[in-house]
């Protein structure tokens, strides 16, 4: 039953059905069904398939427009009904943005939702971010993990470049650098030398969970999460 509602979901979002997918997150609520999981077995199952789309060229950006403000209502409905369990426990901080070049944050604005639901504390950047950008604000507020996203081949160098300014400032062993999006994968943060990858929002969640109960430090060793791989 609940899987049903899950592929329900997926397929709402998928198909630009705003009004739909927001019934059936109320109906899987209303039914019981943790809103998380709803969120995370069915929202970014459908996200994921309209980010692959567009990747293929299949689908344009009416369409991630259209899956951006069904998640943004389900997170609306999913944050109501966690109440005062939302980040009751706090895990850590994070800055997170989309770098530099990039304006896509639909994926990133999931992946900040879920985090401050699972008790980090978010400092969301926005898009087009600067390397040293992130690397002042995660100074200015103390962070302990740095997490770049894009969804465009072109600004995948921008990730390497928040590691060498590290580097270069001496800051390396300071932070953690997680990156995510469309075209990132495990070679990739591994060759730049990232802390960590995620394949998507859900993932990169039990990611930071990970790094921040690890005794690893930063620079050390890559954390690979991959829930969806067989």
């Amino acid at each position: 039953m609940k899987d049903q509602l899950f592929e329900r979901l997926s397929n709402a979002i998928a198909e630009g059905e705003v009004e739909e997918a927001v019934a059936i997150v109320k109906e899987g609520i209303e039914g019981g069904i943790p809103p998380l999981e709803i969120m995370e077995k069915g929202g970014t199952k459908g996200l994921k398939l309209v980010s692959d789309r567009f990747s293929e060229g299949t689908a344009y950006l009416p369409e991630l427009i259209l899956a951006g403000d069904s998640m943004t209502e389900i997170l609306k409905l999913v944050l109501a009904a966690l109440g005062d369990e939302a980040g009751a426990e706090r895990m850590g901080k994070i800055v997170i943005g989309q770098v530099k070049g990039d304006l896509h944050d639909i994926g990133k604005n999931v992946v900040s939702a879920l985090l401050s639901v699972n008790g980090f504390e978010v400092y969301d950047l926005g898009v087009d971010v600067d390397p040293k950008a992130f690397v002042d604000k995660a100074q200015e507020v103390g962070a302990s993990i740095i997490a770049s996203s894009t969804l465009l081949t072109t600004s995948m160098p921008y990730q390497e470049d928040i590691i060498a300014y590290l580097k270069d400032a001496g800051l390396r062993d300071k932070y953690y650098c997680i990156v995510g999006g469309g075209p990132i994968t495990s070679d990739w943060a591994e060759k730049i030398g990232a802390d960590g990858y995620g394949r998507n929002a859900t993932d990169a969640v039990e990611l930071c969970k990970t790094i921040m109960k690890s005794s690893k430090a930063p620079g050390q060793q890559i954390e690979v999460v991959d829930m969806g791989k067989a």
